[in-house]
């Protein structure tokens, strides 16, 4: 029997407990704690901090999982030795996936939008930290008409941003959206992503927005930027070539649609069937 251990549950790691071979390492009590006899898994998924609990994990583990080359390296500064069995693994995308055109044409339908205007989207579960501030700063600079941008979340955070932006007139220009029922369909509708984050967390909804067939922009900071050029990379959230970029793509439709192809090509190698794969074969070998 394998057994795995992870900080954060998500897709991949409930497909891979359904596999009969494979279980969740007990958790330590605290009787275990002090006489030193905690158990540690085969295989350790890892993200977020650092910590001593990640640590003791990683020391101990056969195999080690993460989801960028930017952990691997922290993880070889930190033990200053090299980690063969440390593995990248990106995160993965479960979505379905529609032919964009569709879902934009029904989209623009129910919001009464023009479906000619190219959809610049934003979503986040924390504005401030993923730079809602700065997506509204780049899309007011565009002198183009040819866009509505798109920013949804919930209908705390929306509220919000709604009484900020009374005070000035984008109602032509930015559409705000509470709690919409089927996030998914909004990343198939929209044609640029953009994510000016501070957060050094990997932002899996640029995987998702590549999926979904949209060009992208992020941050140089997250570790996301390893999925992208480097004409979609952000030097900082506040970066002032935004605005060039951004009206480039509005003006090339060419440009556009090769780079929203390119990004449907790279996500669909991180799909959640793909990653299962990867795990299962390396779980073969222990």
């Amino acid at each position: 029997m394998i057994t795995i251990n992870y900080k954060t549950r998500n897709s991949l790691i409930s497909k891979i407990l359904e596999k009969e071979n494979i279980q969740e390492v007990k958790k330590p009590s605290l009787f275990s704690k002090v006489l030193g006899n905690k158990e540690f898994a085969d295989i350790y998924f890892h993200s977020g901090n650092l910590d001593a609990d990640a640590i003791e994990n990683i020391k101990n583990a056969k195999k080690v999982f993460v989801n960028s080359q930017t952990v691997h390296h922290e993880l070889l500064k930190n033990f200053q030795e090299n980690l063969d069995k440390v593995e990248v693994l990106y995160p993965s995308v479960n979505i379905e996936y529609k032919k964009p055109k569709e879902v934009k044409q029904a989209f623009c339908e129910e919001q009464n939008i023009d479906p000619k205007k190219k959809i610049i989207f934003f979503t986040a579960k924390n504005f401030k930290t993923s730079g809602v501030k700065e997506f509204i700063s780049i899309v007011l600079q565009l002198s183009s008409d040819n866009y509505i941008a798109v920013i949804e979340s919930d209908k705390k955070q929306i509220t919000s941003l709604r009484f900020q932006l009374s005070k000035i007139n984008v109602e032509d220009k930015i559409l705000l959206l509470e709690d919409y029922p089927n996030k998914d369909e909004l990343f198939l509708a929209s044609d640029i992503f953009i994510l000016p984050t501070h957060s050094k967390n990997f932002a899996s909804n640029i995987l998702k927005a590549m999926y979904c067939k949209c060009a992208v922009f992020v941050t140089a900071t997250n570790p996301a930027k390893e999925l992208v050029d480097v004409f979609a990379m952000m030097e900082s959230p506040d970066d002032r070539s935004m605005q060039f970029k951004v009206e480039a793509l509005l003006q090339n439709k060419n440009d556009l649609k090769l780079i929203k192809k390119q990004n449907r090509k790279i996500a669909k190698e991180h799909s959640l069937e793909n990653a299962l794969s990867k795990v299962e074969e390396i779980i073969a070998t222990l």
